[in-house]
């Protein structure tokens, strides 16, 4: 072997023998597992939209659903009221187009003469249970309230009016047919006197005052409710009730306090809406005008207060109801998330703030537990219509 590769050899042979007296090194750690990827719970699914609202409640769509379980006591409240608007329900037309007065005879002459034992099952077994559109349902409440007041004109006072006479129906330029007035300088139909112009004394001298009350935020929400006490210095009481209404758009205040951020979500009710009116009273006056609807009303000398269909009124028994979607003097029953509005009521009346499919108003009485019931009410839940058998499915067939 010659030097150079002799030295080659060596060389190399000292490089392996270092090597191997070196320890091997520590094994490298094992590579970490990659981060699980996190498993999300799929979105919910979209809330499905509502139903389309037609213009009546045979165009928004009826459906057949099954029977709900209800209390002997509220099927005898019903029952009363039922028998009650009978003899209207016989006359009146349907503007819902669901039924027509005869589909209504056999169960009003049943009703006359049942046995209030047997109320639960009449309702359960002699009507058909339909939902409007999807059914989904929200209902506040009313009550009768009573407001101090004096027969006659005193300092601070606010007047109860009349109907004016010269509140019609007319057509007016842009063609839409309302309630309105002739304007004497032009000879045309025009808009009613709004609510500022009325308390500004608009039908002043006119001998339409009723009574005067003496607080003007309790006359306002004694027109929202439509029917209320007048309760005299000498004790005497004047019951009245709505006449008519001067053709202006309701406007909801609570609903203005809570879009301006007055008022939290959810905190509009009738007790904090007035505290927040009181509290800011020049601010409070222009808020009510804002609802520029005006409510006209009647002395009521029988029983009362009276709904829409001209018969009084059922504490915990009448709703009001929109009767484009509604047939006045039909039971409904309500399955709500305020268990004290559910169950079986009667559609006895209407109102300016009541209106489409499934939208309901619950009366509760008179007094301060009606009142704190009625202020405090916004229900959620479900609606069905009660209605003759085979009505409705008749009503669907016709071209």
């Amino acid at each position: 072997m010659s030097l150079a590769l002799r030295a080659v050899a060596l060389s190399a042979f000292a490089f392996l023998s270092a090597c191997a007296s070196q320890p091997a090194p520590e094994p490298l750690p094992p590579a970490p597992a990659p981060a699980p990827v996190p498993v999300l719970p799929p979105p919910p699914p979209p809330a499905p939209p509502p139903s389309p609202v037609g213009p009546d409640a045979l165009a928004t769509g009826v459906t057949l659903d099954r029977a709900q379980v209800m209390t002997a006591a509220e099927a005898l409240r019903a029952l009363d009221a039922f028998k009650a608007s009978c003899p209207v329900l016989l006359k009146r037309e349907d503007a819902s187009r669901l039924t027509d007065q005869p589909d209504w005879r056999a169960l009003c002459d049943e009703a006359a003469s049942l046995d209030p034992n047997y109320a639960p099952g009449f309702f359960f077994y002699r009507f058909d249970w339909v939902r409007i559109g999807d059914g989904r349902a929200f209902a506040t409440g009313y009550y009768e309230p009573e407001v101090a007041g004096s027969r006659v004109p005193m300092p601070g006072y606010v007047p109860l009016h009349r109907t004016p006479a010269d509140l019609i129906r007319c057509t007016r330029a842009d063609g839409k047919s309302g309630r309105g007035r002739i304007d004497p300088a032009t000879g045309r139909c025009t808009l009613y006197f709004s609510r500022a112009e009325i308390e500004d004394g608009v039908l002043a001298r006119r001998g339409l005052e009723l009574a005067w009350a003496a607080d003007p935020v309790e006359l306002f929400f004694l027109e929202i409710q439509g029917s209320g006490r007048v309760r005299f210095p000498d004790g005497t009481v004047m019951r009245v009730g709505y006449d008519s209404q001067n053709g202006r758009d309701y406007v909801a205040i609570g609903k203005l306090l809570r879009d301006r951020g007055h008022l939290p979500p959810g905190g509009a009710n009738m007790h904090t809406i007035k505290e927040w009116i009181r509290t800011h009273p020049e601010e409070g006056k222009a808020l009510m005008r804002e609802n520029m609807s005006y409510v006209f009303f009647r002395e009521l000398t029988g029983p009362g207060p009276l709904g829409a269909l001209g018969v009084a009124v059922t504490p915990r028994g009448t709703v009001a109801a929109d009767p484009k979607y509604v047939p006045l003097g039909a039971p409904v029953f309500l399955k709500l998330d305020r268990p004290q509005a559910s169950g079986l009521w009667v559609a006895q009346d209407t109102g300016g703030a009541i209106k489409g499919p499934n939208r309901f108003d619950t009366f509760w009485g008179a007094g301060p537990e009606a009142e704190t019931m009625a202020g405090d009410m916004a229900a959620s839940g479900q609606a069905w219509l009660l209605l003759p058998k085979g009505a409705a499915a008749n009503a669907q067939a016709q071209p």
